[in-house]
Formats: structure tokens, C-alpha cells, sequence
């Protein structure tokens, strides 16, 4: 089974995740900010990863160092799990809809890490400000030396673009970590 504890603390977050990469969904989020903990549910449940997140973070001053140092810790426990990334798909791409949002997340678990992010969140979801997305995205691919491509190729509402874009997340990374062989997925025989 692929699945481990992470914890990190600083002055600023006090962050706990449990991950199990070939989970069910099943989920325990509490990060202190409603609605970052829905996304973290929704990764989850459409990744088929069961995620505990618990996080003690400054959200008095604002949610940007909960959410990032999550996307970090997540990251790092992510990369731990695949180990050499044996038998892994490694490649995918996931398209998913919601209502008028289409968003599309291309992923290469290359152990090179990259974000290219086409998506404009601007403004406030609830009390959560949009642009956090990019900054988790950023944090998780840096910190789990992964390759994303994430683009919200269209939509209107705020809360459904960025909907979209933690399902396609969840739903490529599932698919480029399910087990398919035998072989460390790359011609050099390392990804790291």
C-alpha cells in the first residue's frame, strides 16, 4: 500500500495529512478555511485518494499560508509514496466539467518540477481568495517534483472554475500513479 503521515510546523501553519494513493476517497479535511477544505474533499473523492488534512494555520492574517504549506506537505508526501515511480502510468490528462467551466490538467510525474497554469481566478470565493488555486498548484508541483499543466479553458463562475480544476487534478494525478507495470517509466530507467 502506498500510503504514509506527513506533518509540517511552523510559525505560521501546524499542518498533519494522511494520504493513501490507492484509497477510496475517503476524507477527513479541516484546514480553517471552508472552502478550501470542499477542493481538498473533492481531490480526494475524485482521485480515489483517502486524505486527512488537518491544519492550525494564521488565517486571522489571511488563508495564503495554510493553503500553500498544505499544497507543500501534500507534495512532499506525495513524491515519498511513489518511491522510484515503478509500474507507474506516469502521463495523463484529465478534461472535467462543471456547469460552464471546463478545466483540463495534463500531468508528467517526470521528478521535475513545473507549473504552467492558464486560468485567470481573480476575486473572492466566499472569504477565499481565487488566486490560492495557483499558489496550492504551484506549491504541490514544486514540492512532489511534478509536472502540471492546468488550464481553465473556459467559465464564468468563480467557485465552478476552480471546482473543475481540483477534479481534473485529482482525477490525471489518479490515473498517473495507477500501477501498469513493471518498469520505471522512462528510457534513462530513472525518474528523479
Amino acid at each position: 500500500m502506498r500510503k504514509g503521515i506527513k506533518e509540517r510546523k511552523t510559525k505560521e501553519t501546524e499542518i498533519l495529512i494522511k494520504l493513501n494513493l490507492d484509497g477510496s476517497g475517503a476524507n477527513a479535511i479541516d484546514t480553517g478555511v471552508g472552502f478550501f477544505d470542499h477542493m481538498l474533499e473533492l481531490f480526494a473523492c475524485h482521485g480515489g485518494f483517502d486524505l486527512e488534512v488537518a491544519c492550525k494555520g494564521d488565517v486571522k492574517v489571511d488563508a495564503h499560508h495554510s493553503v500553500e504549506d498544505i499544497g507543500i506537505t501534500l507534495g512532499k508526501l506525495f513524491y515519498e509514496l511513489l518511491g522510484d515511480k515503478r509500474g507507474i502510468a506516469r502521463y495523463a490528462v484529465s478534461y472535467v466539467p462543471m456547469d460552464e467551466a471546463l478545466a483540463r490538467t495534463v500531468v508528467d510525474i517526470s521528478g521535475r518540477p513545473y507549473l504552467e497554469y492558464g486560468g485567470s481566478l481573480r476575486g473572492k470565493i466566499g472569504d477565499f481568495d481565487a488566486e490560492l488555486v495557483e499558489e496550492f498548484l504551484r506549491a504541490f508541483a514544486t514540492y512532489s517534483l511534478t509536472t502540471l499543466h492546468v488550464d481553465i479553458i473556459r467559465g464564468a463562475n468563480l467557485h465552478h472554475m476552480a471546482e473543475a480544476v481540483f477534479k481534473s487534478l485529482a482525477r490525471a494525478l489518479s490515473s498517473a500513479v495507477k500501477i501498469v507495470g513493471d518498469k520505471i517509466p522512462s528510457s534513462k530507467g530513472s525518474l528523479e
